[in-house]
């Protein structure tokens, strides 16, 4: 088998000692006799073997010549430094090793048969670039200086990886052009510097095998475990995203046992809490704490004793405990650190204080299964590596503020995608000026003009009536309940007192059935926590027989409200999950709308959802706004609209309540301004002018058809409000398509509202919309055939 073989290189590799033997044939001209000898030696060896000299490129000659080979490096190869030095003669860029000391013999035999020696980091991709870099030193005297540690990775006779830096002694090679290499000249070697990667134009500048390499090198290799494993510890750290990566744990753990030199090892961190006095545990895949167990959080007095306490939270220093089993029967189990570690099975532990000049951030915990495995010895090798994980922890929690910071203004203080931009402009120019000035400046007013609004609702139709009837049910309830609890007790004990509570508790029946007003659940409520309840309790204390009854009325009471929430639970709950889907649904096709083009969008849940839209060319900030633009995102309203519709009553039947809801959209054809309002965290119109589109917007949703005391909402409609003729147009095309969509029916009417208080004029286009069944996108139902298909 030829060395060569199926290796895509510059190089024809030759395995010769021609170098080296000129080196001996130097010293046999040496003054020391000693030396001369030995050389002479060396030599004799040579002359009869001339292959050795000469070179050879087939593996099996290795074998061969292994005695002579041996006796040529015997100078190299020690025998007296063998079982010290970790060494190899070697091909190179190939893991073909043809002689090694005693100790890196033993070395790979510990690893095991199986175990397959390979170069860590030596790049294949690569391979062949760095061989021509080296060409370009040999033969040209150019000095690219790539230089880069390789290392080996091999397991100990525990498992335990060990690593070995690998440093190459060239000494003894000689490269030589053959008759196709190309001569590389000073712009081509400028040429390679700028192009690395470019494997195509370095194969052009150093074709395959157009240099003869022929020699050896010698490996010196040394045990760098404790060096790399902190360096990967530094790399592990630097890493993104680790709490949410399964593996970082373990690969944390291997790293710990590389530089502890035992298997038996785990690794654990807790979070110190200084405004509660506690440590936490660390949400992440694969993170434990060993101190807390499996418990969230523990004060701190509550997880250590004074000496620890004192130790990592006053003096900011580690301690170990090598043998568990022997401190917990001394304390008999009363120390909480050791107690915790005893119930986990451990045996052996470090604890150290992940601290800076702020104080205690939290704790680095190791812990074993063995005894004695961690120790006060051992955990010296700890300050090494504490810098990087001081260093980590301190971004981590910088990490998290901006995360908690970045979560409450989501879900608080949204500032839209759309309007970011702006908000960083003015950031910006914040700390500009409080830099070059030195005083506290003023955030500046951000306004967006000339942007057109656009405003929608699917509202909950009936709901307050809704909410007074489940109230009204609520309250009879708890009160019918109430009154046979009193009329068996008045069977027991006629007091005067308990007829004056039950004479209060039937008022309260005959108001809720007869004229049930706004302040009256309050009224009954106060009545039924302040009155009824102590009266129960000291009846179920003093007549045993009715507190089985008065413990079934408890057991139907809501605890923190004090009150039966049974049929009010099922119309909040109702809403919440109206709101809840609705705005899952609003969001998930936003997304569509903003890829068609960028625009400020909010949204809102009160008895349903509202929206909010504002689009023009002061928020998109580039020189691209038209038209077209807000007509599309009219008519994709109009769509959402309607899915939002079906959404519901496909799903309706999952609701605790059958609700209906009303859509309905607002068009305001005149472009306003809008700005951020600090003192409220929002956007709102800007001016008076524009004011008048915020009271139509709150207002109009009540508003009667002219004539009538009908509401322009409607159960399984659409409503358009609008103003202007041209408004009217527009939406009459969008209505025709949807309609040639089987989207909305054919009843189109064209109706004119009542004025509201400062506002007239007011129109609006209604429509039936059409509902379909989710699996069958071919039929389609009006709201009548809706729900008489749903009652079926």
């Amino acid at each position: 088998m030829d060395i060569n073989d199926n290796i895509d290189s510059p190089f024809i590799i030759k395995v010769g000692f021609n170098k080296l033997l000129n080196q001996y044939q130097k010293l046999v001209e040496a003054d020391n006799d000693f030396i001369v000898a030995n050389a002479r030696r060396v030599l004799d060896i040579a002359d009869k073997n001339p292959i050795l000299r000469e070179g050879f490129s087939d593996i099996k000659l290795l074998k061969t010549y292994e005695k002579e080979i041996e006796g040529l490096l015997q100078d190299a190869f020690s025998p007296i430094l063998t079982k010290n030095e970790i060494k190899t003669a070697s091909v190179p860029f190939q893991d073909i090793i043809f002689n090694s000391s005693e100790r890196f013999r033993s070395i790979l035999k510990t690893a095991g048969e199986d175990f397959e020696l390979k170069i860590k980091n030596m790049p294949e991709d690569q391979r062949y670039i760095i061989a021509c870099t080296i060409i370009l030193n040999f033969c040209y005297g150019y000095n690219l200086n790539f230089k880069r540690p390789f290392f080996y990775e091999i397991p100990d006779g525990k498992g335990i990886i060990r690593y070995y830096k690998i440093l190459y002694n060239a000494d003894f090679v000689e490269i030589v052009p053959k008759d196709n290499a190309p001569k590389i000249t000073q712009e081509d070697y400028e040429e390679l510097l700028d192009n690395f990667e470019n494997i195509d134009l370095w194969r052009e500048k150093f074709p395959p095998s157009s240099y003869e390499f022929k020699g050896f090198v010698i490996s010196n290799i040394f045990d760098v475990t404790d060096d790399q494993s902190i360096s990967n510890i530094k790399s592990s750290l630097i890493g993104e995203d680790k709490r949410k990566n399964q593996s970082f744990m373990q690969g944390f753990y291997e790293i710990f046992r590389s530089l502890f030199g035992f298997k038996n090892i785990e690794v654990g961190f807790s979070i110190y809490n200084e405004e509660e006095g506690a440590f936490e545990r660390v949400y992440g895949a694969g993170m434990n704490s060993f101190l807390l167990n499996k418990k969230e959080r523990v004060p701190c007095e509550s997880a250590l004793c004074k000496w620890s306490y004192k130790r990592l939270l006053k003096e900011n220093s580690y301690f170990s405990i090598s043998d568990v089993d022997k401190v917990y029967k001394n304390t008999k189990g009363k120390v909480p650190h050791i107690k915790v570690l005893h119930d986990q099975g451990f045996k052996s532990a470090i604890f150290a204080p992940i601290a800076n000049e702020d104080g205690l951030m939290g704790i680095l915990e190791i812990v074993s299964k063995e005894p004695w495995a961690l120790n006060s010895i051992n955990a010296n090798k700890l300050v090494d590596i504490m810098p990087y994980i001081v260093s980590a922890v301190e971004r981590s929690k910088n990490e998290e503020a901006n995360l908690i910071e970045a979560i409450i203004q989501k879900e608080c203080t949204s500032i839209h995608p759309s309007v970011h931009w702006r908000f960083v402009q003015e950031a910006k120019d914040y700390i500009k000026t409080e830099y070059n000035t030195g005083e506290s400046p003023t955030f500046r007013k951000i306004a967006f003009d000339n942007v057109y609004p656009l405003f929608g609702q699917i509202d909950v139709k009936g709901s307050s009536k809704a909410r007074n009837e489940a109230t009204q049910k609520d309250l009879s309830l708890q009160l019918s309940l109430a009154e046979k609890i009193l009329n068996k007790t008045l069977q027991k004990k006629e007091l005067p007192i308990f007829e004056q509570i039950k004479f209060q508790v039937n008022a309260y029946c005959s108001d809720i059935n007869t004229h049930f007003k706004v302040d009256s659940e309050h009224e009954i409520t106060v009545f039924l926590k302040d009155e009824i309840k102590p009266v129960f309790e000291l009846i179920a204390e003093t007549e045993p027989e009715l507190k089985e009854d008065i413990d079934d009325y408890f057991s139907k009471v809501d605890e923190d409200l004090d009150v039966i929430y049974f049929y009010r639970k099922h119309y909040d709950d109702t809403v919440k999950l109206i709101n809840t889907n609705m705005s899952s649904l609003l969001d998930e096709k936003q997304i569509e709308a903003q890829e068609m083009y960028p625009h400020f969008f909010e949204r809102f849940k009160t008895d349903g959802v509202e929206h909010n839209m504002y689009i023009g060319e002061s928020i998109t900030k580039h020189d691209s706004f038209n038209m077209i633009y807000l007509y599309n995102l009219r008519l994709w309203q109009l769509q959402v609209m309607c899915e939002m519709e079906n959404s519901y009553y496909q799903n309706q039947h999952e609701y605790p309540l059958g609700l209906d809801v009303a859509s309905m959209v607002l068009v305001f054809n005149q472009p306003l301004s809008i700005r951020f309002r600090m003192d409220e965290k929002r956007f709102d119109v800007d001016g008076t002018y524009n004011a008048r589109y915020e009271v139509v917007k709150k207002r109009v949703d009540k508003a009667f058809i002219k004539g009538t005391k009908e509401r322009v909402t409607k159960k399984g409609k659409l409503t358009i409000v609008y103003s202007q003729k041209e408004g009217e147009e527009e939406y009459k095309r969008y209505i025709s398509f949807l309609q040639s969509k089987n989207v909305l029916d054919e009843d189109l009417e064209t109706l004119e509202l009542e004025d509201l208080q400062g506002i007239t004029g007011l129109k609006a286009l209604r429509v039936s919309i059409l509902y379909h069944n989710e699996n069958d996108d071919k039929n389609f139902y009006t709201y009548k055939d809706l729900m008489a298909t749903i009652k079926s």
